[in-house]
C-alpha cells in the first residue's frame, strides 16, 4: 500500500469515527471468510458495517475523534463494527458473538464515552431508532384513535337508541 492509498484509508477511518453513533472493536482472530461474510450481512441488514484496517492507520485517524479513547483496544487482529444509529452496531456484534467464540468484543464507544466489554453488551440491550420511532408514534396515536372512538360513540349510540324506538314503535 503505497502512501497515497494510506492517506485515503486514514481519511475514511477519520470520516467513520466522525460520524458513527457507535464503534465496537473486536478481534476475529480465526474466523473464516464465510463466517466474516455472515457477519458483514447481518450488519448491512441492521444498517451498520463492518471494516477491517490496519491498527496503525486506525490510530491516526482516531487523533482528534470523539471515540478516540478506543485506541488501546486496536491491537491484534481487530474488526470495527459501527453504525450511525447508537444501538445497531453493538445489536449486531453481540449477537454474532454469541454464535462465534472466535469473534471476541474488546470493547468500543459511542461518541466520547468509552465502552468496555460490558458497556457493549448494555447498549446492544437498548432499543434501537426504529424501535423507539415506531414506540413514540404507537404512544401518539393511541390518544387520537381514543377520541375518534369518543367521538364516534354517541353517534352509534343514538342510532342504536333510534333502532330500539323503531322497533318498539313497530
Amino acid at each position: 500500500m503505497d502512501r497515497a492509498q494510506k492517506e485515503k484509508v486514514v481519511e475514511e477511518l477519520g470520516q467513520i469515527f466522525e460520524s458513527s453513533g457507535v464503534v465496537v472493536v473486536a478481534h476475529y482472530t480465526g474466523l473464516t471468510v464465510a463466517e466474516m461474510q455472515t457477519l458483514r450481512a447481518k450488519a448491512r441488514e441492521a444498517d451498520a458495517s463492518v471494516r477491517v484496517a490496519k491498527n496503525r492507520l486506525a490510530k491516526i485517524a482516531l487523533d482528534g475523534k470523539p471515540c478516540e479513547s478506543i485506541g488501546s483496544l486496536l491491537t491484534g487482529m481487530t474488526v470495527l463494527t459501527y453504525s450511525e444509529d447508537p444501538v445497531a452496531a453493538a445489536k449486531v456484534a453481540e449477537d454474532f458473538a454469541k454464535d462465534n467464540k472466535k469473534f471476541e468484543i474488546l470493547g468500543g464507544a459511542m461518541g466520547e464515552t468509552a465502552l468496555d466489554r460490558a458497556g457493549v453488551e448494555a447498549v446492544s440491550k437498548m432499543p434501537s431508532r426504529e424501535e423507539l420511532i415506531a414506540s413514540i408514534v404507537g404512544c401518539i396515536g393511541a390518544p387520537a384513535s381514543n377520541i375518534a372512538g369518543a367521538i364516534g360513540a354517541p353517534a352509534s349510540n343514538i342510532a342504536s337508541i333510534l333502532s330500539t324506538i323503531e322497533d318498539k314503535a313497530a
